[in-house]
């Protein structure tokens, strides 16, 4: 089992920053992919960001250039999400995936116009 939190979450301006955080917790060995999704309001769940355990990154096209996805060793991952747009408002969510798929229990973001 691998338990997730997730932190750093808010309010931002348009235009603004944050950094968002995800710790793992318990069978992090099994851990190869970790990542970052979105659920927006009436919508369905997107990939924003995921890393593998070797680094390489890949990015939704809507925040390439703006976000950039880090890992700290096995089981730390960080999202810098920098000219937010009112578009970025969602609930993030972090994932790792390995065996199986395992998912935190959402940080809310919300950028003001």
């Amino acid at each position: 089992q691998v338990q997730l939190v997730e932190s750093g979450g808010g309010l931002a301006q348009a235009g603004g920053s944050l950094r968002l955080s995800c710790a793992a917790s318990g069978s992090i060995f099994s851990i190869n992919t970790m990542g970052w999704y979105r659920q927006a309001p009436g919508k369905q769940r997107e990939l924003v960001a995921t890393i593998t355990r070797g680094g390489s990154t890949d990015y939704a096209d809507s925040v390439k250039g703006r976000f950039t996805i880090s890992r700290l060793y096995a089981n730390t991952v960080y999202l810098q999400m920098n000219s937010l747009k009112p578009e970025d408002t969602a609930v993030y969510y972090c994932n790792a995936n390995g065996a199986y798929d395992y998912w935190g229990r959402g940080t809310q973001v919300t950028v003001s116009s």
